[in-house]
């Protein structure tokens, strides 16, 4: 017996299962999926699939408006949460100077263009939904459903007073740095010209619609639609179901993601004929959801969110808390991790290293990912279906879910899962079929499940070019990879800020993080003003020394991506140190991360940007 089997037999003596048998089928299962393509496996939204970006199904068509020519303070580019954030922070230091640009109809951003059926928040709504206690609202349950999310979002903006200073339908088409003026031209769709002394880029991560490039894909001559663009005119029903409209109809959903999960339940209850197409089977844990008890609201002290948000973030980094306040299916791992902590000390247990820590957490993410898959024996009929339905990774090589219909739904006799992995995905499609496995499945719709560009290159996620000085385009400047501070400014781009999830603190709670980014913001937008500069950018030896310390700390998570699964979350199998794609974090945690600014506020210095 070797010296690592030796102590993890002395650690876990009585695991009803092999690790290193997990490893190797944890490994099988992801080389079979892996492609040489990697994130160039999806197409760019060209013309011909515009519809499913662009075409806002949600407002009456022809709206039209004069251009607008004006100067304000700020420019913020997105109505989404991140952005309305971004708005509430400025207001709180006085800052009203400013306009919001929204591609929507509404304010939302995610919220507004998702309203597939079934569609809800996977983070509790305590800590996902922002302003809950300074505006005294009380979620309806532990997870919000989109129309609850998407009413939320236009509170804050009647309640912040946005209406009044956003530009809705219009997208910006460019953000040029007018050296002379020390100002930023932002151009529109509407032919606007706004000159903005700062610009507050915060479109959000889920803003552009993903597409596989299926061979053929253009060829389709049936209905066909993205799910953030759902088609209830074709289908029929609203939100909460009632597609009575796919009674006779034979559907494909391509793509079993956390979108899907919650979408697939609904169609598959009222289409004829549901095929679901799966490369990876996502890890779907119970959503053990419930109505918010009031009297436990109503004795909430102030503070409450953000000691929620951070208790969160703590439990999934591992941290030791008094409670898990969140309790749910995110934080279940490390609780198991705690548990097994806790019996090691109640034992008198030896000092505890990094590499056994690291052990620990394998085997408590074992241990989690076996009650997943031993849900799916529990719940799905069919052997064979019910083997395909299993996740074999760990729980976070992908975004993990959570859900009590989906896995019933393939209960139902007119619904089939078609496994894909083999293949790599789906092999073709035809004017009116699916062809996977070397089987044609004749279909009437084909509804796209395929998520959005979070990690893909920055000219494919972001539909407008951000031209700085000397001209230099900023998806040129991060060519080989972003290059910030803090992950929120850039070098030769003064006075301009974006909201986001790269190399800074990242947590699957994004509204927390973008909210805290935007406190940050406004703070620096604020001092700039006090200090009586014009601009403030930061200088190329504050943004090298930044990237320098991210691409030092991804180091430490660049193994377990390697072992992980293709998916956005490793630039789809292909991870790296170095490079535009992927996601690059502070790796201390978001927690972590936001006592390095609270620090970085308090010395008062601004350091690493030069103002003038």
């Amino acid at each position: 017996m070797d010296k690592k089997t030796n102590k993890l037999h002395n650690l876990f003596p009585d695991l009803d299962f092999d690790p290193e048998a997990l490893r190797a089928k944890y490994r099988a299962e992801r080389d079979k999926r892996l492609r040489d393509d990697g994130d160039d496996q999806y197409v760019e939204m060209a013309e011909e699939f515009a519809h499913y970006a662009e075409e806002d199904p949600y407002v009456e068509p022809g709206f039209v408006r004069d251009p607008v020519n004006e100067e304000v303070d700020v420019v913020i580019v997105g109505g989404g949460f991140s952005g309305m954030m971004a708005a509430a922070r400025l207001k709180e230091r006085s800052i009203t100077d400013f306009r919001m640009i929204e591609a929507g109809g509404d304010f939302g951003g995610t919220w507004y263009w998702n309203r597939y059926p079934g569609a809800q928040c996977d983070i509790e709504s305590y800590c996902y939904l922002p302003l809950l206690e300074e505006l005294n609202v009380m979620p309806k349950e532990k997870y919000s459903y989109a129309p609850e999310i998407f009413e939320h979002s236009k509170r804050i903006g009647r309640e912040f007073d946005l209406y009044e200073r956003t530009y809705f339908q219009t997208r910006v088409t460019e953000l040029r740095w007018l050296e002379d003026a020390n100002r930023w031209l932002v151009s529109t769709s509407r032919d606007d010209a706004i000159r903005a002394r700062f610009v507050i880029q915060a479109a959000g991560v889920a803003n552009r619609p993903k597409l596989p490039g299926i061979p053929g894909i253009k060829d389709f001559k049936g209905h066909s639609f993205h799910t953030c663009r759902w088609d209830y005119d074709y289908t029929g029903g609203d939100h909460t179901g009632g597609l009575t409209k796919l009674s006779d109809k034979r559907v494909a959903v391509i793509g079993t993601g956390a979108t899907a999960i919650q979408a697939v339940p609904y169609v598959g209850e009222y289409a004829e004929k549901l095929y679901v197409f799966q490369r990876t089977p996502s890890s779907v844990s119970d959503r053990g959801n419930k109505p918010t008890d009031e009297e436990w609201f109503d004795n909430l002290q102030p503070g409450w969110q953000r000691e929620r948000r951070e208790n969160f973030a703590a439990v999934l980094m591992g941290t030791p808390v008094e409670e898990d306040l969140v309790a749910d299916g995110w934080t279940e791992v490390s609780r198991l991790i705690a548990t097994n902590l806790a019996r090691n000390a109640q034992t008198g247990g030896h000092e505890i290293d990094f590499a056994e820590m690291a052990l620990r957490a394998e085997i408590a993410d074992f241990q989690k990912m076996n009650s997943v898959r031993a849900r799916v024996d529990e719940t799905v009929e069919d052997s064979e279906t019910a083997e395909v339905l299993k996740p074999w990774y760990r729980m976070f090589c992908k975004r993990p879910t959570f859900n009590d219909e989906y896995l019933p739904t393939f209960n139902r006799p007119n619904v089939e899962l078609i496994d894909v992995s083999d293949a790599k995905g789906v092999e073709r499609i035809t004017e009116n079929a699916v062809v996977a496995n070397g089987v044609e499945y004749e279909v009437d719709c084909i509804i796209y499940a395929t998520g959005f560009e979070i990690t893909s290159l920055p000219r494919k996620r972001v539909d407008f070019d951000i031209i700085g000085r000397d001209g230099e385009s900023l998806f040129d400047h991060w060519a080989e990879g972003n290059r910030t501070l803090h992950g929120l400014y850039s070098h030769g781009f003064p006075n301009w800020f974006t909201i986001g999830i790269n190399q800074n603190g990242l947590s699957p709670n994004m509204t927390s993080m973008f909210d805290d980014q935007a406190a940050h913001i406004a703070y620096i937008i604020q001092e700039v003003g006090k200090r009586g500069k014009e601009v403030a950018e930061v200088t190329k030896e504050a943004e090298d020394a930044w990237v320098t310390e991210i691409k030092n700390l991804q180091v430490l998570g660049l193994t377990f991506a390697q072992e992980c699964t293709p998916g956005y979350y490793n630039n789809e199998g292909k991870p790296s140190t170095g490079g535009p794609l992927g996601i690059e974090v502070y790796t201390p945690g978001i927690n972590a991360f936001n006592a390095l600014l609270a620090k970085w506020r308090e010395a008062g210095t601004l350091e690493g940007f030069e103002l003038r």
